[in-house]
């Protein structure tokens, strides 16, 4: 099939994306606290840590590879009161990526010093497996971990809880 027969159509494709998105950001606006707040606990619902009636682990951990994720994971955690000082981060990547430069990007992202950073994960690679997180852009995922987290913890499970039955109202 000839590639350059489809450009125009491709070309045209990817400004409306550009402009639908665009008009969706629009859309959101400024956040107000409760906003962030019920966004932070959906947040935390899908992507935290939780504890299961097997393994009861009352602890505040949020992993994602997402920096905006992270940004807005952590607005959340300030809007919540939690102290800077209480974070701990860390990096799981695979060996055969810039774990240096990984390490700088999150530093970066999250506005952290090294000490609030623990020591990296790396993940071994399996050569059986196509990789596509691969190359310049792959950062690895960030884990942020609450010290001194369980009655935090059980709040988040409480409004989660709280969002959950507000929705089988709605039904």
């Amino acid at each position: 099939m000839n590639e350059a027969r489809w450009q125009p159509y491709r070309r045209v494709r990817t400004l409306l994306r550009r402009a639908t998105s665009l008009c969706a950001e629009s859309e959101v606006g400024r956040l107000t606290d409760r906003e962030l707040f019920l966004v932070g606990v959906g947040l935390y619902w899908s992507e935290g840590s939780k504890s299961k009636p097997h393994a009861v682990r009352e602890t505040v951990t949020f992993i994602n590879s997402d920096p905006d994720m992270i940004t807005v994971f952590l607005a959340w955690l300030r809007l919540l009161g939690v102290a800077p000082d209480r974070l701990r981060f860390r990096v799981q990547i695979h060996a055969t990526a810039d774990v240096a430069a990984a390490e700088s990007y999150w530093r970066g992202i999250t506005g952290a010093g090294r000490e609030q950073f623990t020591k990296t994960t790396l993940k071994r690679h399996t050569p059986r497996t196509v990789r596509k997180n691969v190359g310049d852009g792959y950062r690895g995922c960030l884990v942020v971990r609450v010290l001194d987290g369980a009655e935090l913890y059980r709040r988040i499970e409480g409004w989660w809880t709280g969002i959950a039955r507000a929705g089988h109202r709605l039904r």
